[in-house]
């Protein structure tokens, strides 16, 4: 929830100069709801910036008075969407040892809507981004592959292997979104590695091709390490991206592969 749509669409202008010299990069930025549209025009696509929402509903309309369908976002432009984000799961920037999406939820994000929504991205061909990820209680207590499966078994559940080659996975743990922590690299990588092997099972060879990303607490200053990573394919970014100088040296520290 930052930025204005004037403020969304100069941020993207001093983004797409770094952008474009990464070609062998997918920059992909994702404004709230209300800023959409000032950042689609003009052309982000031509600017090496292509446009992503933060959520969307799984209806394609109806009385779903505050929600946003699909189609909507097409017609804005937008070629992916983040599904169930550590932010809608549980509530962010608490680590109480009991933290629990159960206990403290924010936007009742479950396995059940995301399935939902990843099925009605595919449907209108939207790429979807969708975010997994434990909580420190979980952690704590050694769940965290158990609970990282069990999201991508139950929120990917009919979805086709054809359909999976599109597919874009954010590991992101709860305890590490707003905080200032970040997951050891190393950690992040056996983690993403754990998500390759449960998408292997679902989808077969495809999960080779699917790109993973880490998300929680990306900066400038850590980036490198983190994307240099075998499992690692991208970064999903939070508060750095906000600022244009931070992002950039993101986009810079993606290896050439």
């Amino acid at each position: 929830m930052n930025k204005t749509a004037a403020e969304a669409r100069v941020l993207i202008q001093q983004i797409a100069p770094a952008a474009a010299t990464r070609p062998d990069v997918d920059v992909v930025v994702c404004p709230p709801f209300t800023a959409l549209h000032a950042a689609a025009y003009p052309d982000v696509a031509r600017a090496a910036v292509q446009l992503g929402a933060q959520d969307m509903f799984w209806k394609d309309t109806g009385a779903y008075t505050g929600e946003v369908a699909p189609g909507m976002l097409l017609k804005l432009g937008c070629r992916y969407v983040i599904i169930g984000h550590s932010e809608r799961r549980g509530r962010f920037g608490v680590l109480e040892p009991d933290f629990t999406p159960e206990v403290l939820s924010v936007f009742g994000e479950t396995d059940a809507t995301v399935q939902l929504k990843t099925h009605a991205a595919f449907r209108h061909g939207l790429t979807p981004i969708v975010c997994c990820g434990e909580t420190l209680g979980e952690r704590r207590a050694g769940r965290t592959d158990a609970v990282v499966t069990q999201q991508l078994e139950h929120g990917l559940e009919g979805v086709s292997a054809d359909q999976a080659r599109n597919l874009v996975i954010a590991y992101e743990p709860v305890w590490a979104i707003g905080t200032g922590e970040v997951c050891d690299p190393e950690e992040a990588n056996r983690v993403c590695g754990v998500i390759r092997g449960a998408l292997g099972r679902q989808f077969g060879d495809v999960a080779a091709s699917i790109r993973i990303q880490y998300g929680g607490s990306v900066k400038a200053t850590n980036a490198a390490a983190i994307l240099s990573r075998e499992e690692i394919d991208g970064a999903l970014v939070g508060g750095a991206s906000l600022v244009a100088e931070e992002f950039n040296q993101i986009v810079a520290a993606a290896p050439r592969r």
